[in-house]
């Protein structure tokens, strides 16, 4: 950073923590952290995130794209500081909650926001950007829930559903100050005009979701970033043009995470100096009053999804059978909670929807052939194909999508497994196992696999 914007970017974090010390620590390596999906991991004998029941600190960064259990869901690496959202989101997780989470890509705060739900909750988690999204899409079918909806849309599209959500997350794009240690391109960017820019885009993001949210209902506001302009600024004037207030949340002293309050914004600041992660910054809205969500019944906009009527025929696939079945524009089935069908329909009919539930599998003519994602669900049906455990190598060679031999297995359509966990389907055919992983997620990096045991990582 040229000395002029390192004298502007100094001055613009003086008034909330030492800039000094704050700079010296963004030249220091950073830490590697990551969060296990507990329907697939129970525990692992690392060192604990103190605020996150479910996340861990790495001695050093691995490969992770050579790790079979990254691929298939079973963690998600995750910046430690973020995973602080399980204080906010645990205490009101008492009873089902409809969450939105609007800028949601690629994916850390709603796999967490997932893991936390209580079961009967729904979850819709948005990206305006369609290349991200489709990255978000990925990392969801792998976390395994069918309660989520992930759509491609600006946060303006959701008016229709005025007071729905009783949980609205808000990660807002920022001038990305917290991502200084990790990404060079983050300092490159920086300049005191981009945090004005910035702080004018989470405002009108805020604004354009406030609605969805119902009343006595929670909204996280995040960014990664350290200045005042893009946190309590943007907070403080938020709650007092529409009459909302921040909440506290409880904090253990050597976590040393810094509590914050300016105007009647409160936040809580994660600086490297001080916390063991890297920048970020968060405050709880809480919401008193707003509209009632009223169902809408009247005709949809376009065309909406097709629902199976022979249940009994795809429910084999699931361990829970109270699940809607519909299909998609692609001839896909996927598997959705029954509950919430008619937010489905809605949201299908007013935004773009890149996935909804579990999918289940594609019907070609007389061949059913399961679809690779209901491999990473957590309700998928163990029973429901042969399974064969394979070795490190052999799953990585799946997931390159590289044809497999697997001499001794039983011919037709198999579960591979890892370590127990299910990572994927392949079609035995003798000589050779068809792999029908998506060429999208596959593995593009050159692999030397006779170095994999080297570069796996904390197993």
């Amino acid at each position: 950073m040229e000395n002029s914007l390192l004298q502007s970017f100094k001055e613009s974090i003086a008034s909330v923590t030492d800039a000094d010390a704050l700079i010296a620590a963004l030249q220091t390596e950073r830490q590697t952290s990551i969060r296990i999906n507990p329907l697939k991991i129970s525990n692992l004998n690392l060192p604990k995130v103190p605020w996150c029941s479910s996340g861990f600190y790495l001695e050093k960064r691995p490969i992770f794209t050579l790790n079979p259990l990254f691929h298939a869901g079973a963690f998600y690496v995750q910046e430690a500081s973020s995973m602080f959202l399980e204080q906010i989101i645990r205490p009101i997780a008492t009873r089902p909650l409809r969450v939105l989470d609007v800028c949601a890509a690629p994916g850390g705060k709603t796999t967490l926001a997932l893991s936390l739900l209580p079961q009967g909750s729904i979850l819709v988690a948005n990206e305006v950007i369609k290349s991200r999204a489709q990255i978000l899409s990925e990392n969801l079918l792998k976390w395994g829930h069918s309660n989520c909806i992930v759509t491609n849309n600006d946060p303006k599209d959701f008016g229709f559903l005025k007071g729905f959500f009783d949980l609205v997350i808000v990660d807002t794009p920022c001038s990305g100050e917290g991502m200084f240690r990790k990404d060079d391109n983050a300092v490159s960017e920086w300049s005191p005009e981009n945090v004005d820019l910035c702080s004018k885009r989470q405002l009108r993001i805020l604004y354009d979701i406030w609605d969805c949210l119902a009343a006595e209902g929670t909204l996280i506001y995040s960014t990664c970033t350290f200045n005042e302009r893009e946190n309590e600024d943007v907070v403080s004037r938020f709650i007092a043009e529409n009459n909302a207030k921040c909440e506290k949340i409880a904090l253990q002293q050597e976590w040393n995470i810094t509590e914050r309050e300016k105007n009647g914004a409160i936040s809580y600041r994660f600086f490297p100096h001080k916390t063991k992660g890297e920048g970020f910054s968060v405050s709880v809205i809480h919401k008193s009053d707003g509209p009632i969500y009223s169902s809408k019944r009247s005709q949809p906009k376009r065309n909406i999804l097709s629902f199976a009527k022979n249940l009994q025929t795809y429910n084999t696939f699931l361990k829970d059978n109270n699940q809607l079945i519909f299909n998609d524009k692609n001839g896909l089935l996927w598997s959705f909670p029954q509950e919430f069908q008619q937010l489905l329909c809605e949201i299908s009919s007013h935004c773009t929807i890149f996935h909804a539930g579990t999918p289940l599998i594609e019907i070609m003519g007389n061949k059913i052939n399961p679809h690779p994602g209901l491999a990473f669900s957590v309700g998928y049906n163990p029973s429901a194909f042969p399974r064969v455990s394979v070795d490190l190598e052999t799953a990585v060679r799946y997931f390159k999508k590289e044809p497999l031999s697997l001499p001794n297995a039983e011919k037709g359509w198999l579960n591979l497994t890892y370590n127990n966990i299910s990572i994927g389907f392949v079609k035995n055919i003798g000589n050779r196992a068809n792999n029908p992983y998506p060429q999208e997620w596959a593995i593009k990096m050159n692999v030397d696999y006779s170095r994999l045991s080297e570069n796996n990582c904390f197993e």
